[in-house]
């Protein structure tokens, strides 16, 4: 594919637009949608990957044979990368969803990757989101955050999309950006900077995806089928022998977005206070202190102490009672 980036109005359409809007809009008046054909392949999964007449929507399906997914057609050095997704509703328990890139196909032992992974969960709980990066294999030094939602990810499409520059990765949901990662001299080759390609998959978790492996994938409920639609490869594409970028930086750099608005970080800040569940940079007992490239929040420290004073603060876990807000009054409390 030819190296293309976002043009300037990218960005003012969707900062005019309101915060909630779902992605599937949005892509629609902003964003270039290529069809399946055009950027993607099929990765595994026979007939469990399903294409609409269109050639712009797939369906990705698990089942007791198989998971299925998809890949890039090209390798990527730097870009946006975006699709409207639907998850399986119901039981999902032990079922993971992955929207992500990587490169472990070519760099077995040194790869990079940046995650988007939903994890299932048991009937009547939110499918919970999680975003990771890692680089040149430094798997056990995962840099995770894990979050709710404001809405149930099974009834509708919404839009994740990944930027990846020289410098920083912004996770979005839904044109909001949910986490920055800013590159420091200190995170060396943690930081991912080799090609990648863009892969979407489901596959069974069971071991791990949903309270440690207490809750397994039940196959009564399969097929469990994700879709995706309004796919967005919008990146700077690399031979893959040459490992050269087939593009022109000097021209198309000036479009890319250059990091989070103070408009964007403020919705940014108020997801993180409402929806994140855990952080890496907060993590007592993974690490004494913060990686260094961690920027701590007080009010981000405070809240996930109290939501978990054991990993986030070192303190006794309380066993009493947590009293969760219903989905409607996160819709509430989210409005910027």
């Amino acid at each position: 594919m030819a190296c293309s980036y976002l043009g300037p109005c990218f960005l003012l359409i969707c900062s005019s637009l309101a915060p909630f809007v779902s992605g599937s809009q949005i892509q629609r008046t902003s964003l270039p949608i290529i069809s399946f054909d055009e950027g993607y392949t099929q990765l595994f999964g026979d007939d469990n990957l399903v294409m609409y007449r269109d050639g712009k929507r797939v369906h990705l399906s698990l089942d007791e044979r198989t998971g299925s997914g998809f890949v890039s057609q090209d390798l990527y050095l730097h870009g946006y990368f975006s699709a409207s997704i639907k998850l399986p509703a119901d039981y999902t328990a032990g079922v993971v969803v992955a929207f992500y890139m990587s490169n472990g196909d070519i760099f077995e032992k040194n790869h990079d990757e940046i995650d988007f992974e939903f994890l299932g969960n048991i009937r009547g709980k939110d499918w919970r989101i999680q975003t990771n990066i890692y680089g040149n294999g430094s798997t056990s030094a995962g840099r995770e955050e894990r979050y709710s939602l404001w809405f149930d990810p099974s009834d509708d499409f919404h839009q994740y999309s990944i930027l990846w520059t020289n410098s920083q990765i912004i996770f979005y949901v839904d044109s909001i950006p949910i986490r920055e990662v800013k590159r420091t001299e200190s995170m060396g080759g943690d930081f991912p900077s080799k090609p990648m390609s863009l892969y979407a998959t489901i596959w069974d978790g069971s071991d791990w995806a949903t309270n440690g492996g207490k809750y397994r994938v039940n196959y009564k409920y399969a097929p469990y089928v994700a879709e995706f639609s309004d796919l967005v490869l919008h990146g700077c594409a690399v031979d893959p022998v040459e490992q050269f970028p087939r593009c022109d930086n000097t021209e198309s750099s000036q479009a890319i977005p250059t990091g989070v608005t103070p408009v964007q970080r403020i919705k940014m800040e108020s997801f993180r206070a409402k929806f994140m569940t855990y952080s890496y940079c907060y993590d007592r007992v993974r690490y004494r202190a913060p990686p260094s490239e961690c920027v701590i929040n007080a009010k981000e420290a405070d809240r996930l102490k109290s939501y978990d004073p054991v990993t986030f603060g070192g303190g006794r876990r309380h066993h009493g009672k947590r009293h969760h807000r219903s989905r409607s009054s996160h819709a509430e409390v989210i409005s910027i």
